[in-house]
C-alpha cells in the first residue's frame, strides 16, 4: 500500500470495503475458489505481527508502530493474552488502553485482528473458581501461571469466556479498523474434569439411545466391558475400547467447536458482517477434528512453525495445503517464526533467505496473509527466547530486514494475486478417524499415518505440483487423482461416495490399512478394503507388521517399474477378478509374503481403483505416482524443474501467477514452459522471460496468460 498522510479516515473506508466483500467469500463452495479475504483499495496479500502493547508503556508505542510500518507491516494482531489487563477484577473492564493501540495502528495504516483473550485466563478468575480448572486423566487439577489451564467443557468458564468476548464486541464490533476476530489461540488441551465425564456420558446417550445400542456396536462383550448405565463408562483418551477412544475424540472436537460456538454467539450480534472470525489451529496437531471445528468459522488460520529440528519444505507445504483443505478456500497465516523458536531441545535458526521463502511458500499455497510471532521480545515470561523482529531495546534484529523485503515485495506483487487460489486436480484425503484409530493401535511402532500421508504427498506434490488435502467427506466431483493413504476407518456413506467417484471415471488410490474399520472403530466384516473389497476385484489375505524391510517387484503390466522395497507394513493381497491387475508382488521374505501380490488395480468403466498393500520405499512410491498420474491425465504445470524447486500456482479464469522457490543451497535454472512477466523485477516496457535464474532460497513471481 502506498504510503499516505492522512491514515485513520482513508484506513476506515479501506478496512468497511475489504471485510464487505470478505463476508461475500463465506459461502461454501466444494473446491477452493474463493480467497480468503479480497481487500477493495488495500493490498490483497498483509504483512503482519503478533504486537503485545500491554506488555509495554504507551510511550514506546509509535517507535515500534513505525518500524512496523518502514518494515511495510499493515497488519497486527492483539489481545489474545490480555484478559487480566482487560478485565483486572471480576466485572470491571478496562480497554481505554485496547482504544488506544487500535487507533495508533490505525494511524500507521495497519488494520486489527482481536484475540479473545481466553487462552490465558486472570488468577482472580482461577482462584475463585478453581473449578473452571482443566483437569488431567489421572485427576491432577492444574494451576495458575502458564496458560491454556482452564476446563474447554467448564460451563462457568463458557459465561467468563462469552462476557469479554461479548464486551470486547460490544465495543470493536463495528470499529473500522478492526478486519477480524481469533477466537482463543492455538486450542489443545482437553479436560477429564467431572463436568468433562458429565458431558461424554450424556454425549454417548445421545449417540446412542441406549445403552444397550452402545454395549452391541461397542462389543462390550469382550473382557466383560458390558455396561448397564452410561454413567458407568470410563473416560479415558488410552488403553480403552477402541470404539470408547473413538468416540471420546469425537466428543472432544464437539465440545471445542461448542466452546468456539460460544465466543461467535458473543461476537456476531455486536458485529459487522465484514469481520470474520477464525482460530488460529496448528498443523498435523490432531487433538481434535479441525473439519469439525471449523465449521464455526468463518475462514482457517493456522501458526507455521518448523515441524522439527531442521526446515522440511514439502512436510511445510503439506500443512499450508490441509489448512487451506478445512474451508477449501484461501487462508491466513496467524503464526510464523521470524527465525526460530524457544520450544526444541536445540532452537537452529532458519538459514538467511529461508525466512523470505516461507513466506512466499504460504501465499503460494494460498495465503492472504502471513504474520510473525511476535514482534518484540517480551520484558520477561516464558517465552523470552523466542526469535522476533526488534529486541527488548526495540530496535531491529537481523531478521527484520528480511521480512522488511517480504513486505516490499507483497505490496508489488499483491495486485496480481487478488482473487487467485490454487486450483488442483489431485486430492489427498487427511481423516481424522482413521489417525486416531491408527495411533490407538500402531500394531508396528513406526506406522505415523502423518508419516505414510507425506510419503504420499511428496511425489504427488514433486510431479502434480498443486495439491488439495481434504476431508473424507469433501466433494470428489472435479478431481482427477484421489488419494487416500491410510483410509483405515470407512463408513458405508464413505464408501458409497468413492464408489461413485470412480463409476464417473474417477482414479481412487487407497494406502496400506485403508478401510479396516468401520464407524465405530470395529473391524468391518469383510475382509480389506471392506465395502470396497468388490470394486478392487482384491482383498486383503493378511496384514504383517514388519521388522526389516522386504523386497518388491514387478509383476503384470509393471512395465518399466524397477524393483524396491517395503517396510513398517505389508499386507498380503489377493486377487478375486480377472480384471485386477497385480502391478508389484513381494519377493522373499518371510514365507507368506513370497510372491504374493503388494499392490492390486482394476479398470470400472472410465474409472480406477488401486490398492496399496504396503509402506513403499521413496523411489517405489514415486514410479508409482508417475503412472497414476499419467493414466488419470494429471499434467504439472511447469514439468522438469530441480528436485530442490518448489512450484506454487495461484490462478483465476484470466491469469495465473507462479511461485518459484529454490530450496536448495546451490543456485538453479529454470526454463519456463511459456513466455511469463516477473512482478518482483519488472521491466518497464514490459519485457517477459522464458527462463529463471534462482540463488540459493531464492524466489521467483511470475505471471503469465491461462
Amino acid at each position: 500500500m502506498p504510503r499516505r498522510a492522512a491514515a485513520s479516515p482513508r484506513l476506515s473506508k479501506i478496512a468497511w470495503l475489504l471485510a464487505a466483500s470478505l463476508a461475500l467469500s463465506l459461502a461454501p463452495i466444494p473446491q477452493a475458489q474463493a480467497q480468503a479475504t479480497r481487500y477493495a483499495e488495500a493490498p490483497p496479500l498483509l504483512l503482519g505481527a503478533a504486537w503485545y502493547p500491554e506488555q509495554w508503556p504507551e510511550a514506546q508505542w509509535e517507535h515500534d508502530l513505525a518500524l512496523m510500518e518502514a518494515a511495510h507491516i499493515q497488519l497486527v494482531r492483539i489481545g489474545e493474552f490480555a484478559w487480566s489487563r482487560m478485565a483486572p477484577r471480576e466485572g470491571e473492564y478496562d480497554f481505554a488502553w485496547l482504544d488506544h493501540a487500535i487507533a495508533a495502528a490505525a494511524r500507521h495504516h495497519m488494520v486489527v485482528v482481536l484475540g479473545t483473550p481466553t487462552a490465558a485466563p486472570p488468577a482472580w478468575l482461577t482462584q475463585k473458581y478453581p473449578d473452571t480448572l482443566r483437569m488431567t486423566a489421572d485427576g491432577v487439577r492444574d494451576e495458575h501461571g502458564n496458560r491454556q489451564q482452564f476446563s474447554f467443557a467448564s460451563r462457568r468458564y463458557r459465561s467468563f469466556a462469552h462476557a469479554i468476548a461479548e464486551q470486547m464486541a460490544r465495543r470493536y464490533g463495528h470499529n473500522p479498523n478492526v478486519v477480524g476476530w481469533q477466537l482463543d489461540n492455538e486450542y489443545a488441551e482437553d479436560s477429564f474434569d467431572p463436568e468433562a465425564k458429565q458431558q461424554f456420558h450424556a454425549w454417548l446417550a445421545r449417540k446412542y439411545g441406549s445403552i444397550a445400542a452402545l454395549n452391541e456396536r461397542w462389543a462390550t462383550a469382550y473382557w466383560s466391558q458390558t455396561y448397564n448405565d452410561f454413567a458407568q463408562i470410563p473416560v479415558r483418551a488410552a488403553d480403552e475400547n477402541p470404539a470408547l477412544l473413538l468416540d471420546w475424540k469425537r466428543f472432544v472436537s464437539q465440545t471445542w467447536q461448542d466452546y468456539s460456538i460460544n465466543q461467535v454467539q458473543a461476537i456476531r450480534p455486536h458485529a459487522d458482517p465484514r469481520q470474520f472470525i477464525t482460530t488460529n489451529t496448528m498443523g498435523w496437531f490432531a487433538g481434535f477434528d479441525a473439519y469439525t471445528v471449523h465449521q464455526a468459522l468463518d475462514m482457517a488460520a493456522w501458526d507455521d512453525y518448523v515441524a522439527g529440528e531442521h526446515y522440511d519444505w514439502a512436510d511445510n507445504a503439506a500443512r499450508h495445503d490441509l489448512t487451506r483443505g478445512y474451508k477449501q478456500r484461501n487462508f491466513w497465516v496467524m503464526e510464523t517464526q521470524p527465525g526460530f523458536v524457544n520450544w526444541r531441545a536445540t532452537n537452529v535458526a532458519l538459514h538467511k533467505g529461508e525466512v523470505r521463502a516461507m513466506a512466499w511458500q504460504a501465499v503460494g499455497h494460498g495465503a492472504d496473509a502471513v504474520a510473525y510471532w511476535q514482534w518484540r521480545a517480551a520484558p520477561n515470561g516464558q517465552e523470552e527466547y523466542h526469535g522476533t523482529l526488534v529486541g527488548a531495546d526495540g530496535e531491529p534484529v537481523p531478521v527484520y530486514s528480511e521480512i522488511q523485503q517480504v513486505g516490499a515485495e507483497f505490496a508489488q506483487a499483491g495486485k496480481a494475486l487478488a482473487g487467485t487460489t490454487p486450483q488442483a486436480d489431485v486430492a489427498l484425503i487427511n481423516d481424522f478417524d482413521s489417525r486416531w484409530a491408527l495411533g490407538f493401535q500402531k500394531h508396528s511402532a513406526e506406522f505415523d499415518p502423518v508419516a505414510e500421508m507425506k510419503a504420499f504427498y511428496r511425489p504427488l506434490r514433486a510431479q502434480a505440483q498443486v495439491v488439495d488435502v481434504i476431508s473424507a467427506l469433501a466433494p470428489l466431483a472435479g478431481y482427477k487423482l484421489v488419494v487416500a493413504p491410510s483410509l483405515n476407518v470407512l463408513t458405508e456413506a464413505q464408501a458409497a461416495a468413492l464408489k461413485a467417484y470412480v463409476a464417473q471415471g474417477g482414479h481412487l488410490v487407497l494406502g496400506p490399512r485403508s478401510a479396516m474399520k468401520n464407524a465405530d472403530n470395529g473391524l468391518h466384516p469383510q475382509r480389506q478394503p471392506g465395502p470396497l473389497a468388490e470394486l478392487l476385484g482384491g482383498k486383503v489375505a493378511q496384514f504383517y507388521a514388519l521388522d526389516k524391510p522386504v523386497p518388491v517387484v514387478g509383476g503384470e503390466g509393471a512395465g518399466d517399474m524397477a524393483a524396491g522395497s517395503a517396510s513398517i507394513w505389508a499386507e498380503q493381497l489377493q486377487a478375486n477378478d480377472a480384471q485386477t491387475e497385480v502391478p508389484l508382488r513381494y519377493g522373499k521374505s518371510n514365507g507368506w509374503l513370497d510372491g504374493q501380490p503388494a499392490v492390486l488395480t482394476r479398470r470400472v468403466g472410465q474409472g480406477r481403483i488401486t490398492y496399496v498393500g504396503a509402506w513403499l520405499d521413496e523411489a517405489l512410491l514415486h514410479r508409482l505416482t508417475a503412472g497414476w498420474l499419467r493414466e488419470a491425465a494429471v499434467s504439472a504445470p511447469m514439468p522438469d524443474v530441480p528436485a530442490e524447486v518448489e512450484v506454487c500456482v495461484r490462478g483465476d479464469a484470466t491469469h495465473l501467477v507462479v511461485v518459484l522457490i529454490n530450496h536448495g543451497q546451490q543456485p538453479q535454472k529454470v526454463k519456463l514452459p511459456a513466455a511469463m512477466s516477473s512482478l518482483l523485477d519488472p521491466h518497464e516496457d514490459g519485457a517477459t522471460t522464458s527462463e529463471v535464474n534462482l540463488d540459493a532460497e531464492g524466489v521467483a513471481v511470475l505471471q503469465g496468460q491461462r
